[in-house]
This record gives C-alpha cells, sequence and structure tokens, in this order.
C-alpha cells in the first residue's frame, strides 16, 4: 500500500463549551509538505501542532471553535467546509459502525465497498447532520498479524507457545507501519473522506480496531510479549487517527471512555475494550469513567451512550453450554464472550443495566443505547426507573457485508426465549418499523433527529430503505 502525499480534514468534536462548538481537525501530510492554514468563520486564523510523526509522514490537529446558533463553516487552505452549527434546535445525528470486514476482497470495488456511505452522503446534502457517531470497528485491522513474520508465526502458534516470541523494534515497525496505512487508505476514500470533513465525529474502539475478539482471548494470548505489543500500537493509532489525542485523559486512568454534553443531550461512550479480560468487559478505570458520566453530571433530557456491543440482546447461555460440549464450535467462544449477555459477564451486565435504570429513576432523563458489532440491524426495550424505557438501537455494518439470513432467523429464534437480568424488567427485542422479523440482514446505518423535544430513530437499509420513524 502507498500512503498518499495529503489527506484530511477529519472532523472531531469535543462537546459544547460556553456557546461554541469545540471541534479538532486532523491532517495528515507527507513529512516535506507545509500543512495548509484553517480558518473558522470569526477569521482568527489556527495554527496547527504535530499530534504525531511517523513514517515520513505528520499528523496535524487544529484546535477551534464554531457558533451554535447557525449554519457555519471553516477553511482549509483554498476549500471551504460548511458545517451544520445549530445544536440548539433541531438536531441530526449519524451512526455508523463495521465499516470493513474481516478479509475485505480486493477484487471489491470501493464503489460496492462504501454504496452506504455514498448514501449517507446523498442524505447530508439534502439535509445535513449535526454529528456522526461511530460506534466500533471503524478499522478491520486484523491482517495486522501478517505484516511481519514474527506476527504470522505468533498467530499461528499454540497458546501455550505464544509467549515465546518477542515484540522487537522491527516488528512494532512493521504493525505500526500497516496501522498508519490502513487508517490513511481508509480516510482517503472520497466517500468517507467527504463526510469526515465536515460532520464532526466521536469515535469509540471495538475490537477489529485492534485483533477480532480482542480481551476475549485467553490470557496467554492477551499478556504475551507480542499481544500486549500490538494493543499498544493499535491503542496509539486509535488514539491518533479516532480520537485526535496521544495521551488518554488523566481522569479516566487506562480507560478511553468519553462523555461530551451538548444542548440538553449528552453523548456518552464507555471504553469497552482496553481493560477488557475473559471475565470482565470493563476494569477500575472504565467503571469509574462511565458511573461518573451518568451520575455526576447534570442530567440532560436525552442520553445517548454507545455501548459498542449490544446491551440488550437474546439469552446466548444455551449457545455456550453447548459450545463446551461440541469441539467444533469452541472457535466461536471468543464471539460470545464479547457480549455483555455473556455467562462471564452477567454480574457486570447486571451493574451496567442497573446504574442505567437507577439513574433514570432519579434525573427523569431518556436513555438511548446505540450499538453495532453484530452486522444486522435490530432493537430492543426494557423498562426503567421512573417510568421510562431503554431502547437499544443496533445499526451494522455501513460497509461489512451481512450474514446469511438464516444466522438472523437463528437469532430471532433465540431473540423468543426472553431475558430478565433485572428481576420484573424483562428485555423485549423488537422488529424495526416496518418490518417483521426481530433481525435485518441488510447493510445500514441509523438516523437519530430531534424536533422540537421529540427524538426519533430510522434506519437506512440497503435493499428495503428507510423504515418508519420511531419514538424514541
Amino acid at each position: 500500500m502507498t500512503l498518499p502525499e495529503y489527506l484530511g480534514p477529519i472532523l472531531f468534536s469535543r462537546g459544547v463549551m460556553a456557546d461554541q462548538h469545540r471541534l479538532d481537525a486532523l491532517v495528515v501530510s507527507s513529512a516535506q509538505f507545509e500543512p495548509p492554514s484553517l480558518c473558522p468563520m470569526d477569521g482568527q486564523f489556527v495554527t496547527p501542532f504535530k499530534l504525531l510523526s511517523a513514517h515520513d509522514r505528520i499528523v496535524w490537529r487544529y484546535d477551534f471553535s464554531l457558533p451554535l446558533d447557525r449554519q457555519a463553516f471553516y477553511r482549509l487552505g483554498d476549500a471551504r467546509y460548511e458545517v451544520a452549527g445549530d445544536l440548539t434546535g433541531d438536531v441530526r445525528v449519524a451512526y455508523v459502525s463495521c465499516n470493513g470486514q474481516e478479509h475485505e476482497d480486493a477484487s471489491v470495488s470501493t464503489e460496492e465497498r462504501n454504496r452506504m456511505w455514498r448514501r449517507l452522503g446523498e442524505e447530508h446534502d439534502r439535509a445535513p447532520f449535526h454529528l456522526m457517531l461511530h460506534g466500533g470497528d471503524q478499522l478491520y485491522a486484523d491482517q495486522v498479524v501478517q505484516a511481519h513474520p514474527t506476527l504470522a508465526a505468533w498467530a499461528d502458534a499454540d497458546l501455550d507457545d505464544k509467549a515465546g516470541y518477542a515484540f522487537t523494534d522491527e516488528v512494532r515497525d512493521a504493525a505500526e507501519r500497516y496501522l498508519f496505512q490502513r487508517y490513511a487508505n481508509l480516510y482517503s476514500q472520497p466517500a468517507i473522506a467527504r463526510l469526515l470533513a465536515c460532520i464532526p465525529s466521536v469515535m469509540m474502539w471495538d475490537d477489529h480496531d485492534i485483533i477480532d475478539g480482542w480481551g476475549s482471548h485467553p490470557a496467554e494470548m492477551l499478556d504475551s510479549p507480542v499481544g500486549q505489543g500490538l494493543f499498544e500500537v493499535a491503542r496509539r493509532m486509535f488514539m491518533a487517527f479516532q480520537m485526535g489525542i496521544t495521551e488518554a485523559p488523566a481522569a479516566t486512568g487506562k480507560s478511553l471512555t468519553l462523555s461530551l454534553s451538548y444542548p440538553d443531550f449528552d453523548v456518552i461512550a464507555p471504553d469497552l475494550r482496553s481493560e477488557r479480560r475473559p471475565d470482565r468487559v470493563m476494569g477500575p478505570d472504565g467503571w469509574a469513567a462511565t458511573e461518573r458520566a451518568i451520575t455526576q453530571q447534570a442530567p440532560p433530557a436525552r442520553r445517548l451512550i454507545m455501548s459498542s456491543v449490544p446491551l440488550l440482546g437474546p439469552r446466548l447461555s444455551w449457545i455456550e453450554r453447548l459450545i463446551c460440549v461440541v469441539p467444533k464450535l469452541r472457535r466461536y467462544e471468543d464471539d460470545l464472550r464479547d457480549q455483555w449477555q455473556s455467562r462471564a459477564h452477567r454480574e457486570e451486565w447486571r451493574r451496567f443495566l442497573t446504574l442505567l435504570d437507577q439513574s433514570a429513576a432519579q434525573d427523569g432523563g431518556a436513555y438511548t443505547v446505540l450499538s453495532g458489532e453484530i452486522h444486522l440491524a435490530t432493537r430492543a426495550e426494557m423498562a426503567l426507573g421512573g417510568g421510562g424505557t431503554l431502547h437499544q438501537l443496533v445499526a451494522s455494518g455501513i460497509a461489512h457485508p451481512p450474514p446469511p439470513r438464516a444466522y438472523a432467523s437463528g437469532l430471532g429464534w433465540l431473540a423468543k426465549l426472553g431475558e430478565d437480568p433485572l428481576p420484573d424488567k424483562p428485555i423485549r427485542l423488537r422488529p424495526l418499523p416496518g418490518h417483521r422479523r426481530v433481525y435485518v440482514a441488510e447493510r445500514n446505518y441509523l438516523v437519530l433527529e430531534r424536533t422540537g423535544r421529540r427524538w426519533t430513530a430510522s434506519w437506512e437499509l440497503e435493499d428495503s430503505g428507510r423504515t418508519p420513524p420511531l419514538d424514541i
């Protein structure tokens, strides 16, 4: 892969403060390239700083703000980028996930790959989005293990032998170069690039941004020198290319959990990967950051919570029991262990649901969970304290091909069994508006709209088109 000479801008939202939408814009250029000047609509030029330097490329970051009360724009060099700036009135939010697949077919054109991205762009042209939330697997980095012979040998080695492979500087350089190139080539695809430049993004990672199933594999793999080295490199690249930072905020420690405030709504994105182990989803830092975001801030009218894996889903314990007695199925063990509903995470799952239930009872706010990961579209509901309803909206994936319809039907059968992790609060999986089946096997993205104080959700499905709006 050849790195592009220049790419960007990539626009990140930092939330709202003092009637200003705080933003960052990233530009990646060759080391010899002079970064262009950025000028927000107030006319004050912004000087970039070097966020990251690697492989004869520099990642530059510009920090600036735009006003909330009207259509806004900024200029970068000779180009002007329009931004839907008014977050005080009606608001449109796009949600996307799973932007790729495990083994991308080189014969598939970017035209086909990015069909839903182009559709999202056409919709943005008709009615601009104010925010774009990326719910996980923005990058499918699984092939990083082919970037160096040592990585390939480690990937193929038996579990007991993985500790014997060293993560040398040469191996580190190969892994970093691969991930840098993957991000650069992904972000330079026109259908994606034009939206990243004009819709402020909020991103949180999931396993494929590292390697498939990261955190749910046995400790012998996770704690090996290569395992830890790959995680550190992937985390560094994720922070730079998906968050626009080089160090985790001191307040969140090991966790990269995000909490951003906007007029009358918050976006909270727990980090479900940095501290994940086979027996836990979040560690002490992740739980502290998530609980602080939900309980210690002044409650807005709406909280949008990004859980990369669905928080409400079907009963999976029967499948986990089946895997224990059918050796051929054990290769799916990490996929099931990834889920909140896994037997290994049941108490932690209850803890998260109890946190939302009690918070809703205390502050009276509305809670909506946004998820991806399963390469299907679906939704679920659970009653909350105070008389509200927790809506789980799943949109996945915008580029990943859907699984076979038989897979969706099998999950639909499991959904009929029901699940009730909290007493007297059963989870109910529901079909999308206008559909009969619980799971829809089509590529898709989600649109959230606030009109006045009413929030609705609609799915854009590749073959079926737009669903009727769902009140949430």
